[in-house]
């Protein structure tokens, strides 16, 4: 696996569930951060900076965003197995997401410097802010 240059992204985020079906405000995807709305047949989610966070949800929220630099190519592979290993390794949780461009993970904030720590003793290079 190659090493991966993986960016701790500043401030709080958050997990929603909503049912299906449920609208999201349209300024959500305006945001400044990540904001990811999944929409399935059993729910719609929503992950974005706590700040922002839909209410009428069911919410997690406590997260930190760790986003691998990109873009990266469709072919690569391994990318998400290396860090969910890594980090399943030294027993941290995870809520995985892909865009087009990257792979980002979310930990929890009590978990995310024995996250760090994980990531670069598997070789990754971390950038904290």
């Amino acid at each position: 696996m190659r090493r991966l240059v993986i960016d701790v992204v500043a401030g709080d985020y958050a997990v929603t569930r909503f049912d299906p079906g449920t609208a999201v405000p349209a300024d959500l995807l305006t945001a400044t951060g990540l904001v990811s709305v999944t929409s399935t047949p059993g729910e719609v989610s929503v992950v974005a900076p706590a700040a922002v966070t839909p209410p009428g949800g069911r919410t997690e929220p406590g997260w930190r965003l760790l986003t691998v630099r990109g873009p990266l190519e469709f072919t690569l592979t391994g990318i998400m197995a290396s860090i969910a290993g890594s980090l399943a390794a030294a027993g941290v949780s995870l809520f995985a997401l892909s865009t087009f461009d990257t792979d980002h993970v979310l930990v929890h904030d009590s978990d995310l410097d024995r996250a760090v720590a994980a990531l670069r003793e598997a070789g990754h290079d971390v950038h904290t802010s």
